[in-house]
């Protein structure tokens, strides 16, 4: 089936990925890849007008797809000046801080299997049942992240390095590798921002119990605002918009991880919805339709990693001043005879929806500039009575 990007239906079923990178949701379900002319200018060379902080987040297994953003990076000549990483991000960015090359990290990334990571822990399961600390044993993923950081503390590094966590007691958001937090093992750090609460246990570091920073913040670009950087660029491998299907079915740790995905995914649009400095470019990878735990994808996950990511910096102009990017023109439109008038787009967006006198939602201002981030309006539509579709030239 092919899918011209230029014009998408009116029934939001997915999302497709255009040949910069910019997501916009489309109406029917996806069955195959797409294939975008134009996306890859081989040898272009990117540079920012300055140091560049890279914000890796959290997402399960679909952390992979950052080992493909970090050969994107160095095909251009682009060191980060500081990397920040939740979960699997906090992971792949510690290898880097390391120096491992990215041939390697890929090679180690494709051998990753379930048991590497996931051992059901039946003993604690058993023994001590709703007491039980998490559901999976933490001695696998403690052994992967060893053979990765072994016993270096953030001084130690050969690169900066910050990894996002949560002291669970008191909630409180705690980014080891900031100044006065750097004595401490890089592995336990890791181990705790990939500590999903329930899934994993908690990590205790100066006698203190740490979990998953997803948990506040799964991009956390916050601190990378305070760097002193010209550009943030920022990694979401961890959003809910793609549909899933019968999810119910899948029993309790599925349900679970779905909640998650969306509890992260609404706190990062919450997050950024004001962003205005520094400028922040954000690269969605296309991996939404698999869940955290999607295991015998590596190699889909580490390329696509690389072509969302090689897909925006190719397509950056050269004016940024501020804002998210990439940005592009887009028309929004409503079929009103699918419109049940229930007002949630005008609730949301009252900038660009509000309610006609027959009741049914009318579009303010049809063509508007969207960032990665906007467009939630479109895939909340309980009818799928929205659409957009790219905005004609010099519109």
């Amino acid at each position: 089936m092919s899918v011209n990007p230029e014009i998408l239906p009116y029934r939001a079923l997915g999302r497709v990925l255009t040949a910069d990178g910019y997501q916009l949701t489309a109406s029917l379900r996806l069955t195959g890849s797409l294939r975008y002319p134009g996306l890859h200018r081989s040898g272009k060379h990117v540079s920012f007008s300055g140091p560049f902080t890279l914000v890796l987040s959290g997402g399960g297994l679909k952390g992979l797809a950052h080992i493909g953003v970090l050969r994107a990076l160095e095909e251009r000549g682009l060191v980060p000046s500081l990397v920040v990483g939740t979960s699997m991000g906090s992971l792949v960015a510690a290898a880097w801080a390391t120096g491992m090359p990215i041939g390697e990290m890929t090679e180690r990334g494709l051998r990753v299997k379930r048991r590497d990571i996931f051992q059901v822990a039946h003993v604690d399961m058993a023994l001590k049942r709703m007491q039980s600390p998490a559901v999976y044993r933490r001695e696998p993923l403690d052994n992967l992240i060893q053979s990765l950081a072994g016993d270096r503390t953030f001084e130690d590094l050969d690169r900066p390095l910050l990894v996002n966590t949560v002291e669970l007691n008191s909630g409180a958001q705690v980014l080891w590798g900031l100044p006065g937090l750097r004595k401490v093992r890089v592995a336990d750090a890791v181990f705790a921002s990939c500590a999903l609460p329930g899934i994993l246990p908690p990590r205790e570091i100066q006698g203190r119990h740490y979990v998953d920073g997803a948990v506040i913040e799964n991009l956390p670009v916050q601190i990378a605002a305070v760097q002193r950087t010209s550009v943030v660029l920022a990694v979401d491998v961890g959003g809910s918009g793609a549909l899933r299907a019968e999810v119910q079915e899948a029993g309790f740790a599925a349900t679970y991880l779905r909640g998650y995905e969306i509890v992260m995914q609404t706190l990062m649009e919450t997050r950024l919805r004001e962003w205005r400095h520094p400028t922040l470019v954000l690269v969605h990878p296309r991996v939404e339709h698999m869940s955290l735990f999607a295991f015998g994808h590596n190699r889909e996950l580490i390329d696509e990693g690389y072509r969302a990511t090689a897909g925006v910096l190719d397509s950056l102009g050269d004016q940024m001043e501020g804002g998210i990017y990439p940005k592009k023109r887009v028309e929004v439109r409503v079929d009103r005879s699918r419109c049940i008038g229930c007002g949630m787009c005008a609730m949301h967006s009252p900038a660009v929806f509000r309610m006609a006198d027959d009741q049914r939602a009318e579009v303010i201002a049809p063509v508007q500039t969207w960032s990665p981030l906007d467009g939630a309006y479109v895939r909340n539509c309980p009818t799928y009575a929205i659409s957009v579709r790219l905005a004609p030239p010099g519109v």
